[in-house]
């Protein structure tokens, strides 16, 4: 079985076993400088393409991005890539469930999230625009 990702087609599923996995980094500390990009407030987010009208979310620390599929659990995060425009991060849910999320900035107030994974034992995948909207409301 093979991993496809953009950057490594090649990476399979036995190079895990050989202690690539022991690489990652927890996702709490000052890598993901892109994410000091992003401006906390409220966005405007929505499924790439639909015409539905976007969920507003008041965001006060934009690492809670990284697991929208799930929102209030208490995930171990590790870094898969830390560019200056994008990030991937894989996470670990306690009680079940995980997920991997990509951010790419796409300039001030525009934002690109593919986040896919499983959530209370059901698969999920979701690939969302957000886009700066203002000061979160008090």
């Amino acid at each position: 079985m093979t991993i496809f990702h953009p950057r490594l087609k090649w990476f399979a599923v036995p190079a895990l076993a050989i202690g690539l996995a022991s690489v990652s980094v927890p996702a709490q500390g000052p890598e993901l400088a892109m994410l000091g990009k992003v401006q906390p407030g409220l966005w405007n987010l929505k499924e790439r393409g639909s015409s539905d009208v976007a969920d507003k979310l008041c965001i006060r620390d934009p690492r809670k991005l990284l697991q929208l599929g799930h929102k209030d659990a208490q995930c171990n995060r590790f870094v898969v890539s830390d560019e200056p425009n994008e990030v991937t991060v894989s996470y670990r849910c306690t009680g079940g469930g995980s997920g991997r999320t990509t951010i790419k900035y796409e300039g001030r107030g525009l934002i690109q999230i593919d986040s896919q994974g499983i959530a209370q034992n059901s698969p999920f995948a979701f690939a969302m625009e957000g886009r700066y909207a203002g000061a979160c409301g008090n």
